[in-house]
């Protein structure tokens, strides 16, 4: 038996997708990457924000169609858009056999194969689930690289997110779980574990006893030194911290140990004092200006990330304004833009004073064009440096794709390496040298050395 699954959104969605197809395949099903040979496809959906949904239902209705016309009998729906949209899905996606919350994950090798367990919605409470088990069995989609969940759900309240609703409070795995799945990762030659959660900086306050993450990357960061890994050490990078629960500890970490990537990817949704208590967020600008400056006081070669939501509920001029000059004050590296996505599950959509949406889509165009030229100028600085870079893919006529210490998989700039005039060639997940000799404004360009 034969079974596609197409991973949708985030990176924690992706690691659900990876413990999916690790019970499949242990539970004697072959994957392929051809759905139209498929006997069974998974579609494991995003429901984060309206156009997430869009495109899940999208994916959902394509693959739907070999039902029709290739050799699949069975598609499963999984993940958030269930657990969003609930038992009403099942008249609306009629194509669908059976669909899983966020919280029966555990329930894919019935739904894929046992034909009784059909037109059903099963929507067991996010929050009785334990999360990830122990020694889970795992098929990375990417041989080199593994996102490590570390937390399930969130316990804030932040009135624009539905992430609480869909995955339930914030539940921590216990660092040994975590260590002993990043030495198994390690293990199997995986050159970068990006450690991901829902608000990452939140970790182990919800334990018993209490842990910390400057606490866990510090022992990641030693293991990791470990001579039993060879000479290339693997990188460890974390994302979605919060600006409200990133300690100094954490920032202390970072900087004192070469194998973990000094970058700080921190959402910070605004700036604007009466936004920031509208969206439900605890900090202000003030605050933020002096995180941003002691982080890159106590890490020098620091690399900050942001992301920041434009047209929320009640934003005028003055606070775009604002919010436009924070940006430009502090130089973000790397900075992503979201348009508020509005819906009526939502806390924010009882706010008054929505925002037009060609508003909403000028001040998008506006922040993203000042942070072009912000990244133009910041990726010149590189050029004529040496930089290790992670090998990803092989383009074509002596070019390769692949990342910097600095740049995160997929939300991030990419470099290309030429080995034209190199004597060596390049493996696929290994790290190689870059000088670099040219820049886009995202992207480095370089040769091997």
């Amino acid at each position: 038996m034969k079974l596609y699954l197409e991973s949708l959104g985030c990176a924690r969605n992706q690691v659900d997708s990876e413990i999916m197809i690790g019970r499949l395949k242990k539970a004697g099903w072959n994957l392929t990457d051809d759905p139209a040979e498929a006997d069974t496809i998974v579609v494991n959906t995003c429901s984060f924000i309206e156009d997430a949904a869009q495109e899940s239902i999208d994916v959902i209705l394509e693959l739907a169609e070999y039902k029709k016309e290739g050799t699949c009998n069975r598609l499963v729906v999984a993940g958030c858009l269930p657990e969003r949209y609930r038992e009403e899905i099942l008249t609306s996606l009629t194509e669908v056999d059976i669909f899983l919350g966020t919280g029966a994950f555990d329930q894919i090798v019935k739904a894929a194969g046992e034909p009784q367990f059909s037109h059903q919605c099963l929507l067991p409470d996010p929050d009785l689930i334990s999360g990830q088990e122990k020694d889970s069995p795992r098929d990375l989609i990417l041989p080199h690289l593994a996102y490590l969940k570390i937390a399930e759900g969130c316990s804030k309240t932040c009135t624009y997110c539905i992430i609480p609703k869909l995955r339930g409070r914030q539940k921590s795995r216990p660092p040994e779980d975590i260590i002993s799945e990043a030495r198994r990762l390690m293990a199997a030659d995986v050159k970068e574990l990006v450690l991901v959660a829902q608000d990452t900086t939140a970790y182990g306050k919800d334990l018993t006893p209490p842990a910390n993450l400057s606490r866990l990357v510090d022992d990641l960061a030693v293991i990791g030194a470990d001579g039993q890994w060879g000479i290339a050490k693997p990188w460890f990078r974390v994302l979605y911290g919060n600006p409200d629960s990133i300690e100094d500890s954490f920032i202390d970490t970072v900087a004192s140990h070469p194998n973990l990537c000094p970058y700080f990817d921190i959402p910070i949704q605004h700036v604007s004092s009466g936004i920031l208590k509208r969206m439900g967020r605890r900090y202000n600008r003030d605050e933020l200006y002096r995180l941003f400056d002691r982080i890159r006081s106590q890490v020098p070669a620091a690399v900050l990330r942001t992301t920041i939501i434009v047209g929320f509920p009640g934003e005028n001029d003055k606070d775009f304004d604002q919010l436009l000059k924070f940006t430009e004050d502090v130089q973000f590296d790397h900075l992503g833009v979201f348009i508020y996505s509005d819906s009526d599950d939502l806390a924010s959509h009882q706010l008054s004073d929505h925002i037009p949406g060609a508003v909403a889509t000028d001040r998008y165009h506006q922040l993203m064009s000042a942070q072009s030229g912000i990244s133009s100028e910041n990726t010149q600085k590189y050029i004529g440096k040496t930089l290790k870079v992670l090998v990803e893919e092989f383009l074509d006529n002596h070019l390769f794709a692949g990342r910097t210490n600095f740049q995160a998989p997929e939300v991030d700039g990419i470099s290309y390496i030429s080995t034209e005039q190199s004597p060596f060639k390049l493996k696929i997940g290994s790290f190689t040298d870059m000088r670099v000799t040219d820049t886009m404004e995202y992207d480095l360009m370089g040769v091997a050395v």
